[in-house]
């Protein structure tokens, strides 16, 4: 076979950067097909890397050099031919200003800019980009700051320090800027509705929610326009931002807002409070006749509760051995957490403690159930309730000897607080419990008199 001809100069396609533009001043808007095949070949990927990095960071504007070191011999190679002069060291530095005027006297006309678009994605134009986040940044304080200033608070001493915290703070992760500014805007409304000097009745939360967002859910806890809020009642108020749900609904009742304290309750059964208040008499009443009591958190505000000293209270976490305790009338006092232990709950259990109430707690045996146990034990000294390790081995091998399907027990292990052995025990069987497996046992201890 006779060998291949070379291949001729005229034919290379990194000498279409030779020729001159066409004389009729028209300019290609692309690249033809040859060259821009060679331009994005491995000898220039390194060149138009650093190119792309220098221009998005100086304002897109071809200054400066770029300095390639370590290039190997199609770098060079190539380099040479974009560049038009031999290179010969490893080490090369392009100044970028010619290098923009060498392709703009190409045939194709592109300069560097349009050069690096073509053979890729837009360049973005990162200080620009900056400044005007920056400036967007800017204007949402600014207009917290004009907010605040043609407001009837604009006296108060107060909301200049609440915008220098926020301010400080910053706006949370993902909300834009327009989108905080209509937020701060909204908290601006309604703490002027709480903390202006205009007189004005009480208010449910959501009411208040509704005025100021149009949902009944604005000012739900969790949300940034609550806690906005929260921050200015407790900054008016001299008071720290509370950090739990209890001490945020005392906050809110220091404006005379009302939280929603009648849609959460706490399961109860067998309470028998002493004292001759409607409701203590009440609660004896359904304990007497064996029923449940759900209490809300309104209920709690009013219900004085007062147990003999040292009452035993049994705490559970599923309403079924609630259900199976009044079906087999049985006569030991019961709270149940519901699974998660609401605020609630807790609200229910301090005031018990209070009367010098003391505990004992039964859980599911599952991950999430150890958590519980454990936040509920450790609170408030409870002992546990066959909470074992031999309560579960025992109640596992009676699961597999009845036949009943074993659920498998799922997710990281939580170490039980009051027996170091039951996380691994746990572990190595693999199996999940809950309180419906050994339901007997807890209706026999409940149905026992103190």
């Amino acid at each position: 076979m006779p060998p291949r001809p070379p291949r001729t100069r005229s034919s290379h396609p990194s000498l279409l950067l030779e020729r001159s533009a066409p004389t009729s001043g028209v300019r290609m808007s692309k690249l033809p097909s040859a060259t821009h095949d060679w331009l994005t070949g491995p000898g220039l990927t390194r060149l138009w890397d650093g190119v792309r990095k220098r221009l998005e960071s100086n304002g897109l504007q071809a200054t400066g050099s770029l300095r390639l070191t370590m290039t190997n011999d199609q770098e060079r190679n190539d380099l040479s031919l974009l560049l038009g002069k031999p290179l010969t060291t490893t080490a090369v530095t392009v100044q970028l200003d010619m290098l923009d005027a060498r392709l703009r006297a190409s045939a194709a006309g592109l300069g560097l800019r349009q050069t690096l678009e073509a053979l890729g994605p837009p360049l973005t134009d990162r200080r620009a980009a900056r400044a005007n986040a920056a400036a967007r940044r800017e204007h949402v304080w600014s207009s917290l700051a004009s907010s605040l200033d043609t407001s009837p608070l604009a006296n108060q001493e107060w909301p200049r320090q609440w915008h220098d915290l926020l301010r400080r703070t910053g706006v949370p992760k993902g909300v834009t800027p327009e989108a905080a500014i209509q937020t701060l805007q909204q908290a601006v409304h309604v703490l002027t509705t709480l903390l202006g000097p205009e007189p004005r009745s009480p208010l449910g939360r959501g009411e208040l929610a509704a005025m100021a967002t149009g949902s009944a859910h604005g000012l739900d806890d969790g949300t940034w326009l609550a806690r906005l809020v929260q921050r200015g009642i407790a900054l008016a108020h001299g008071t720290e931002l509370p950090d739990d749900a209890a001490s945020r609904r005392a906050l809110w009742r220091l404006v005379s807002v009302t939280p929603d304290e009648v849609s959460s309750t706490v399961l109860t059964y067998g309470i028998r409070p002493d004292g001759e208040s409607w409701q203590q008499q009440a609660l004896r009443e359904r304990a007497e006749h064996h029923a449940e009591t759900h209490l809300t958190q309104r209920d709690l505000h009013t219900l004085r509760l007062q147990l003999p000293a040292g009452t035993l209270i049994h705490i559970c976490e599923n309403p079924r051995v609630v259900e199976a305790a009044a079906d087999a009338a049985c006569v030991q006092p019961l709270v149940c957490t519901s699974g998660s232990a609401a605020t609630v709950v807790f609200t229910l259990l301090d005031a018990l403690a209070a009367t010098g109430c003391r505990f004992t707690y039964h859980g599911d045996f599952d991950w999430p159930g150890i958590a519980l146990a454990n936040r509920v034990i450790r609170r408030y000294k409870a002992s546990p309730w066959r909470m074992s390790t031999a309560d579960y081995e025992h109640l596992a091998t009676r699961t597999q000897a009845d036949g009943i399907p074993q659920l498998t027990l799922d997710g990281p292990p939580v170490n039980a607080g009051w027996d170091p052995d039951l996380a691994s025990a746990m572990t190595a069987l693999g199996v999940a419990l809950h309180e419906e497996a050994t339901l007997d046992h807890l209706v026999a201890d409940l149905s026992r008199p103190a």
